[in-house]
């Protein structure tokens, strides 16, 4: 295996996991602000109150999104494998 495909696997390799980790960090991001928000218009300041919104939402998202990631996980165990019976 050369540097280049080497640098090849690793960028697929990041851009997979960034495709799969983004959804649900992106809503749970979301789910944080707007309970931020809430809280400041409000100024209720419970520790409590902003992990479980978050956690449900990413949850749900997890749920929602499986097919999407399990599908992009085996077309890139696919591709994996593919290089590794061909050499690299």
């Amino acid at each position: 295996m050369t540097e280049a495909e080497l640098l090849d696997v690793a960028r697929s390799a990041m851009l997979t996991m960034l495709e799969l980790s983004a959804p649900p960090l992106l809503i749970g991001l979301a789910v944080g602000v707007v309970i931020a928000l809430f809280q400041a218009l409000t100024q209720i300041q419970e520790m409590t109150l902003t992990f479980v919104p978050k956690i449900l939402a990413t949850f749900v998202t997890l749920l929602l999104l499986l097919p999407f990631m399990l599908r992009t996980l085996i077309e890139f165990t696919r591709s994996m494998l593919d290089r590794a019976a061909h050499g690299g």
